[in-house]
């Protein structure tokens, strides 16, 4: 047996297929909904249609879109995704021509925002305004209940008419159906609250309707939380229940939900352990006997494998992941994991997108969402480029310029690859960084690039290699803000701590509290990296036995192991704005877990022996401090670069991309996206 069918036999329980009865899943993997903007207009269906087949023809066993309402007052944002009329089925057939035309299958997820919805029209099981919308819902007459219940019967008809092999219910994340069956946002008095029994009512008839309407042979997945992770969530107890009266009424899969989008506590992010969640979809399987789903940061083969082997679960749902990387599985079943663009759950490229009302896409990926726009071609030319510089934004160009068939040389002054990445995948809860780095690493050597380490070249070189073309991807360095003082030797760069290990005190003051201020400051609190699962859920009291309504209990907080100031000039700014948007408030209770002082409309008057002085509201104080650290912004490096009177790029075979074109908050989006678009047309 060669070396490849020895590593691809060791996730034979992933890749193993599923018999569901009336029809079969290739394999174990499916691709869970995931909100890309796409699902909205209709003139978007054939973009949508090539992204879903990428996924397909990756090897995906099922895939499910993202929401699509079954009436307008579902909506996720106005005139959002709708699945109501035959006019809307000749849209969704695109996608589902385009999948099973790859060989897979693809369920329609049917989403009622419910109080989530972006609009005026929302409604819910109770008149009580969600936090994260600016609309406050109207209490559901009993009618509009019933019609409901239709609405999403028609629904599911209409898209097995579309050619969808199914639909998924979304019944998690706090959308309708769990605003219902939920005494947190259900009030009622009538029989669709009051009682378990009446508040998922709503739900049960809905699965009912369903099946009536699209016959036993057709998929219905259903999600549901299996802890809500917000106060007057359900227990264990009625979770159970609900799970069996879905089975009872006619599901066919059970997927599993974790958390509320209003939770205040992490679900999805990179500082969530890998696979946390595994033990309570293991505690469900065991009550259920349809087939469920783990969820929830899962993003390697390895993890899948263990999940499904373990009998955890019979499926794994992933969305970031095939977003990542579209040939996840057939990578694995290859026997070549290794090369994999594993997800790292920045959520920059997607769900801050999502929330944005921008196209979804992905930080390390940047063709997700994009198949038919950003085409990577071969080359009918090849040429001779130089690409100074290994960052992302170096990495990205260089990978992709070689794979399209041009001859590319990456020059790197360091003794490796990644650039500013290498510093933030020491920043605990940023460990999943390295999967880049390391995915950079074998893809370079993949392609063919001629990687030069220990290499700062100078324009001399470049100019005598005669190159045709030439990038500037020379990232950017730290800038040295003018306080008096700036020199003490209390005065660190972030480089310094991050890169470098100097060694850092017991009081500390950061100086500017964008990304890098805040990713300092985890550094300096951190005891373990990665945290263990259990330091983890005591942190954030999150109990999986959930005893109590919703799982929470008592976080438990630790002495912090510094004493640390965050600070920023600018008042009534959030600390930590910047790339990450929808992850910013994780990083900023994270702090305060630690007592962290945050302060805004700081002046910084200097630095002496005594420590930081600073003026706040006019008043002066001194910040008694071991260590000053340097957050205050980046500058580019492009000395290479020749450039005009004007400043303008004076050579045409001369390209700037990443932090050498734009200096900021380090942004690898931006990075990877533009050495990608500049390699796909060179």
């Amino acid at each position: 047996m060669t070396a490849t069918a020895t590593t691809a036999s060791a996730f034979s329980h992933m890749l193993q297929p599923l018999d569901l009865g009336f029809t079969q899943l290739k394999n174990r993997i499916v691709m869970g909904s995931m909100h890309t903007g796409l699902e909205d207009r209709f003139y978007n269906y054939g973009k949508l249609a090539a992204y879903f087949a990428e996924r397909a023809r990756g090897g995906t066993g099922l895939l499910i879109t993202g929401g699509i309402s079954p009436n307008r007052q579902g909506w996720l944002l106005p005139f959002g995704g709708t699945m109501n009329s035959h006019v809307d089925v000749l849209n969704h057939r695109r996608v589902t021509y385009a999948v099973h035309r790859e060989g897979g299958k693809i369920l329609m997820q049917i989403l009622h925002a419910g109080r989530y919805g972006y609009h005026p029209f929302v409604v819910s099981a109770s008149s009580w305004k969600s936090p994260i919308s600016m609309f406050k819902p109207r209490a559901m007459r009993e009618s509009e209940i019933l019609s409901t219940i239709k609405d999403y019967g028609r629904c599911a008809k209409l898209s097995k008419l579309a050619g969808y092999d199914g639909v998924e219910i979304m019944g998690s994340e706090g959308y309708l159906l769990n605003q219902f069956i939920c005494n947190r946002t259900n009030h009622r008095k009538d029989q669709w609250g009051g009682s378990l029994e009446n508040r998922m009512r709503l739900p049960l008839e809905i699965v009912k309707r369903v099946r009536q309407e699209v016959g036993p042979n057709f998929i219905i997945a259903y999600r549901l939380s299996l802890i809500d992770l917000v106060e007057g969530g359900n227990t264990w107890d009625e979770i159970v229940k609900i799970a069996k009266a879905l089975e009872t009424a006619g599901i066919t899969l059970l997927n599993t939900g974790i958390g509320w989008h209003e939770a205040r506590v992490p679900t999805i992010v990179t500082s969530v352990p890998r696979a946390a969640f595994r033990e309570i979809t293991r505690r469900m399987k065991k009550e259920l006997t349809i087939p469920v789903m783990a969820s929830n940061r899962i993003n390697t083969p390895e993890d899948c494998e263990s999940i499904i082997a373990s009998g955890d679960a019979d499926l794994i749902s992933m969305a970031r992941p095939l977003l990542a990387d579209a040939y996840f599985v057939n990578k694995t079943a290859a026997g070549k994991p290794e090369e994999i663009n594993t997800c790292i759950a920045c959520n920059q490229g997607c769900l801050d997108q999502t929330f944005s009302y921008k196209r979804a896409t992905c930080l390390v990926n940047p063709q997700a969402g994009f198949e038919t726009e950003l085409v990577y071609v071969k080359t009918a030319r090849p040429k001779k480029i130089a690409v100074v510089g290994a960052g992302m934004a170096g990495l990205s160009c260089a990978t992709v310029a070689a794979e399209r068939g041009h001859h590319v040389t990456l020059f790197e002054a360091a003794d490796d690859i990644g650039g500013q990445f290498t510093m933030a995948m020491n920043v605990p809860g940023k460990e999943e960084f390295r999967e880049t780095v390391r995915y950079f690493r074998n893809h370079v050597k993949k392609t063919g690039v001629s990687l030069k380490l220990n290499h700062a070249v100078k324009a001399a070189e470049l100019k005598a290699a005669g190159f045709d073309e030439i990038v500037i991807a020379t990232g950017v360095q730290p800038r040295t803000p003018g306080i008096p003082g700036i020199d003490h030797p209390k005065v660190l760069s972030y480089p310094d701590v991050l890169r470098h290990g100097k060694k850092v005190g017991h009081k500390v003051a950061v100086i500017g509290a964008g990304g890098i201020g805040i990713d300092v400051s985890e550094f300096l609190l951190a005891e373990h990296s990665p945290q263990p699962l259990q330091e983890w859920l005591e942190e954030w009291g999150v109990d999986f036995n959930v005893a109590e309504p919703g799982g929470l209990r008592t976080p438990k907080r630790e002495q912090p192991l510094r004493e640390v100031w965050l600070l920023q000039r600018k008042a009534g700014k959030k600390m930590g704005q910047g790339p990450g948007k929808t992850t910013g408030w994780v990083h900023r209770l994270a702090l305060q877990h630690h007592q962290v002082k945050m302060l805004g409309g700081v002046e910084y008057v200097k630095i002496d022996d005594l420590g930081l002085h600073i003026r706040v509201g006019g008043e002066e104080q001194i910040l008694d401090v071991d260590n000053v650290i340097l957050c205050a912004g980046q500058e580019s490096v492009r000395e290479l670069l020749p450039v005009d009177a004007d400043g303008k790029v004076s050579d045409p075979h001369f390209h700037v991309i990443g932090g050498a074109k734009l200096a900021g908050e380090l942004d690898a989006k931006r990075a990877i996206y533009e050495g990608a678009e500049l390699a796909s047309r060179l």
